[in-house]
């Protein structure tokens, strides 16, 4: 083979990275494969934006099918995001005998399942490193690096919108709108930041991961999630009093048969190495029964390390098709995996954890009490107790921690407390994870 030619879909941010480091490392990389590679075609929808790289002409174009109808284009990298038209390029790049790199975390975890199968059943590769956590090598980690673990657990900040959004409440003790606002002028929400914050896009990375550690079939809607945004000043500094901090947490644990997959606010342990990252980072956590504790840090987002993430799957890519092989890893016998091993979704409301409660209350005698005769019909040991005697537009925080107890139980307790008169407003609820 003379050369490996390449078609990039997609000249956005993440794209404009790819071809920056294309351009800056292209002999390095190119020994690094044992043939030359060659960014052959560009395709988007905007000709005439400058993305501050210069491209040869007749590079760019706004036909995809320039690419996805060459011959000599052996890999596909799909930068568009999105479900559709991005699903469908993808399947039709695999029809035509082309390897696929993406970063598009939505389309494989609500497409993963339809778009694996047709690259096992054309015997093709799908590099997908970009789409958990940027330039962070998680997958990699799991699909070669872990191999010899039954991995027990994964927690992690996937989100660096969120996380940057929690750190600024904490540090300046800014409410939630102050914080969001902050993020979008320095580019790091959208102006629809829903995805970040109500934490879908963590919960696509989650499913993800499932996917690789355990078989678990791509289905976001296996996972509770919940937002960020009822968090408010107010729990950051109760948190911090109680010795915590507030994440907006990716949880994965494996009991027995069963793997509980959720995605919430969380209170953890100051001293815990999650609780440290700050700003727009991301971190994983992951616990192997080999290996034991290992800690994934850095950039989850962005223009270089997404890139990175990319020109990675595009190398080892380059490399196998220069050696005539392909599914070298075999990740898409993973659903057959899970069913062998009789796994199933352990359902959220039987889930054990602890819990933080703030409720609003109207200051009036017997409220604390009436409270806390809810909690303990319901199975729910109060472990403390903070109530400030300052009131919040006619109301009063009062503050509790819970020992371990039951979601269901929880939810019941919850909802019979918030009928009652003296409460204001609906309870904030956070996890605990200790």
């Amino acid at each position: 083979m003379k050369e490996i030619q390449v078609g990039l879909i997609g000249f956005g941010t993440v794209g404009t990275g790819v071809v920056k480091i294309l351009r800056e490392k292209g002999d390095l990389l190119s020994s690094l494969v044992g043939v030359p590679i060659k960014l052959k075609r560009i395709a988007d929808q905007d000709l005439n934006r400058d993305r501050g790289v210069p491209v040869p002409k007749g590079v760019l174009t706004d036909q995809v099918e320039q690419i996805l109808e060459d011959p000599d284009i052996s890999i596909v990298i799909e930068l568009i995001g999105g479900l559709e038209p991005a699903r469908s390029f993808i399947l039709k790049a695999l029809e035509k005998g082309k390897h696929v790199v993406t970063a598009n975390k939505a389309l494989l975890a609500h497409k993963g399942n339809e778009i694996f199968k047709k690259a096992m059943d054309s015997k093709l590769d799908v590099g997908f490193e970009a789409s958990v956590c940027g330039g962070i090598p998680v997958i990699l980690a799991l699909q070669q690096g872990l191999v010899a673990n039954e991995i027990e657990s994964i927690f992690g900040i996937f989100n660096g919108t969120s996380n940057f959004i929690l750190t600024r409440m904490t540090e300046q003790e800014l409410p939630y709108s102050a914080a969001l606002k902050e993020a979008q002028q320095m580019g790091y929400a959208e102006a629809d930041p829903t995805l970040d914050v109500e934490g879908l896009d963590t919960v696509h990375k989650l499913s993800i991961l499932m996917y690789l550690a355990y078989g678990a079939p791509l289905n976001p809607e296996a996972v509770f999630v919940e937002g960020i945004t009822r968090i408010g000043a107010l729990d950051i500094a109760f948190a911090r009093e109680f010795g915590y901090s507030i994440k907006l947490l990716a949880i994965c644990r494996k009991e027995g048969s069963l793997l509980e997959a959720r995605v919430h606010p969380t209170m953890i342990p100051k001293s815990h190495m999650l609780a440290n990252v700050q700003g727009a980072y991301n971190a994983l956590h992951i616990k192997g029964d080999s290996v034991g504790d290992i800690l994934l840090y850095g950039q989850g987002a962005g223009m270089m390390p997404t890139g990175s993430a990319v020109v990675s799957d595009l190398v080892n890519m380059g490399r196998n098709i220069n050696k005539g092989i392909a599914q070298r890893i075999p990740q898409n016998l993973s659903i057959q995996r899970f069913k062998e091993k009789g796994l199933s979704f352990k359902p959220f409301q039987e889930v054990m954890t602890h819990y933080y409660f703030r409720f609003s209350a109207l200051d009036r005698p017997g409220v604390l009490s009436t409270i806390a005769g809810i909690l303990g019909a319901n199975q729910i040991s109060v472990a403390s107790v903070i109530q400030k005697g300052r009131e919040i537009e006619g109301s009063v925080p009062i503050v509790m921690m819970t020992h371990e107890a039951r979601e269901s139980d929880v939810q019941k307790a919850i909802q019979e407390i918030d009928r009652l008169a003296v409460i204001t407003d609906r309870t904030v609820i956070v996890r605990v994870e200790n």
